[in-house]
């Protein structure tokens, strides 16, 4: 459908955002003159608290407008990516950003350089105070920041740093080509895109079929794909140790500030919390009615036939329903997300794919979605409503500087959401088959965002560890300890078929090291909180408020902390495992089960 058929109401108001492109252009030629005055600052931030606060007064009100012209100009190319104009600007805004970061990039290294009682001194000063926490981070580094020369060739190192994981992604993605499966008599290629339907399937051997073909593909590669994932292990631990830190890990986690022991905790939680994973893998055997599990059959579905049609307009509906909980003042922040129209509702022709909350800091919080009227495209909806929301919340109570949240407590609103709206479709589901397909939906979320992410987390650690030791890892190495991990987390009732031993090889995540444990704790932390809210009431609610409110303002495990969850401490985990124990448990009492 083209863009222009959709009703004005289901489109998001991006002409509130820029009213006309002369107002665009003005601004971007505006910050010709501001990035010549922040570059006339150069060497001079020593001089005095006058010339600090001029420069990062100017700093900011460059990366403030910056933003707003960068996300506007990719939000109206991701409205239709065929249209020229909008890639020509968003390529603008992008060159934009390089030219900024090349202006400004003296400014940090600069106050880290500063004599700490001069600087100290200029902190007295009142118009400062409004920049303590950024400078405070600042300096918190400052113990693993080089020379300025060291620091120019780590920076001339950056190219060259990502050779790994563009090889991998030239070879997955682009060169790698998969067999053909046959589905209702059809030849169908398999896709990185297509192959998780097949695994969805109700039909076993479709699911077989393609589970083995594009496994054997990547077997196939395992000697190349293990080099550039042993690359990007060795990058970051060259990194890790160039600036000072004890390993890869500690590295990593030290830029959000969070405990070595918040990652150690939660592998060792759910290790602690595997029984039910394991029951759950013995009752999907017995609902679908097989002698054996295998590896292929984990994302089958429980029951198949269950007609879930939900219309955007009754999905709204629901979504009130179900964050009742959360209060009037958040559920009104809700119905100001549909009559505002911060919503991009339905696919168009050229569209970007897939779904996003988006947005500046002088901008509505914005979603992209491509509705479908289907349960998943509902869940997408609450879950990107969770984040505009935090974000509304964080950039009306903070100022510029502090509102932008950190990526470790930016999945806990959206997932939050969809815990609340999981608990009320269960309660409100209509017969016996339609609430199995919610329960399943329900416990295959946990199963893959904290059972299989903890996993990676593991995997990621392991071989880190082992490279650190010395040791040269290979893809056999990969594949071994990959396999020995499938067998840790899934148990005996299920046939750990040997070609999951390759599935390391075809996730991305893993050359953003240390990036997915996030998932599983941002998980973790929202179940926690979602009990809380739904057993304490009104003061756990008005806790949860104020931690989306309080944005970027804090540490992120402190924001949690001042909600109620503590995730250094290992219980925190437990707690939110014990949901999926009690699922687990709902699903063995429905013991009329449907075989095939």
């Amino acid at each position: 459908m083209e863009r222009e058929k959709i009703e004005q109401i289901y489109k998001w108001d991006i002409e509130s955002f820029y009213s006309s492109e002369e107002k665009f252009e003005a601004e971007f030629k505006g910050l010709d003159e501001m990035i010549k005055k922040v570059e006339g600052f150069k060497g001079c931030l020593s001089n005095g608290a006058d010339e600090l606060f001029e420069c990062l007064s100017t700093y900011e009100q460059i990366m403030r407008i910056s933003e707003n012209l960068y996300v506007y100009a990719h939000m109206k190319k991701d409205e239709d990516n065929r249209n020229s104009k909008y890639q020509a600007l968003s390529g603008k805004a992008e060159m934009l950003s390089t030219r900024i970061s090349t202006a400004t990039s003296f400014v940090i290294p600069e106050i880290i350089s500063m004599n700490e009682k001069l600087l100290s001194g200029f902190m007295e000063d009142e118009r400062l105070t409004y920049y303590k926490r950024y400078i405070d981070e600042i300096i918190r580094k400052k113990p693993y920041v080089l020379s300025q020369n060291e620091e120019r060739i780590l920076a001339l190192s950056g190219d060259m740093s990502s050779a790994a994981e563009n090889a991998f992604e030239m070879l997955s993605f682009a060169d790698m080509k998969f067999p053909h499966i046959k589905e209702e008599g059809k030849e169908i290629r398999i896709t990185h895109a297509n192959f998780m339907t097949f695994m969805k399937s109700s039909s076993r051997e479709t699911r077989k079929d393609a589970f083995e073909k594009l496994y054997s593909t990547y077997e196939g590669y395992k000697n190349t794909i293990g080099a550039t994932l042993a690359g990007a292990v060795k990058r970051e631990i060259f990194y890790s140790r160039a600036r000072g830190h004890e390993s890869a890990i500690k590295g990593s986690l030290f830029e959000d500030n969070i405990s070595i022991d918040v990652y150690e905790n939660l592998i060792e939680a759910v290790s602690e919390k595997l029984q039910p994973m394991y029951k759950y893998v013995q009752l999907k055997k017995d609902f679908l009615g097989v002698e054996k599990l295998h590896m292929y059959d984990i994302y089958a579905p429980l029951v198949d036939d269950v007609d879930m049609k939900i219309p955007y307009e009754k999905a709204k509906e629901i979504i009130l329903e179900a964050l009742k909980p959360l209060g009037e003042e958040y559920t009104g922040i809700i119905k100001k997300a549909f009559d505002e129209r911060w919503i991009d509702v339905y696919e168009n022709d050229g569209k970007k794919g897939g779904a996003y909350s988006w947005g500046s800091y002088d901008s509505k919080p914005y979603i992209l979605m491509n509705y479908k009227e289907d349960l998943n495209s509902m869940f997408t909806l609450v879950h990107e409503l969770g984040h505009s929301v935090h974000s509304y919340y964080s950039r009306s109570s903070q100022p510029y500087i502090d509102a932008h949240y950190k990526i470790f407590v930016a999945e806990v609103a959206s997932t939050l959401n969809e815990l609340l709206l999981m608990e009320y479709m269960l309660k409100n589901a209509k017969g016996k088959k339609e609430k199995l397909y919610i329960l399943n939906y329900h416990l295959e979320q946990f199963r893959t965002t904290v059972y299989r992410q903890t996993m990676f987390a593991e995997f990621e650690k392991t071989i880190h560890e082992k490279s650190e030791a010395g040791q040269a890892l290979t893809g056999e190495d990969f594949s071994k300890i990959y396999y020995d991990l499938n067998k840790k987390y899934y148990g005996e009732d299920i046939e750990i078929d040997s070609q999951i031993a390759i599935e390391w090889a075809r996730v991305p995540h893993f050359y953003s090291n240390f990036y997915v444990y996030k998932y599983a704790t941002g998980f973790s932390a929202a179940a926690a909180l979602s009990f809380l809210i739904m057993n304490d009431g009104e003061s756990a609610q008005r806790r949860y408020i104020e931690f989306l409110k309080s944005g970027g303002s804090k540490y992120p495990l402190d924001q949690l902390r001042d909600a109620g969850v503590d995730m250094e401490d290992k219980y925190s985990v437990l707690k939110a495992l014990e949901l999926f124990e009690k699922a687990v448990e709902k699903l063995s009492l429905e013991d009329d089960f449907t075989k095939r």
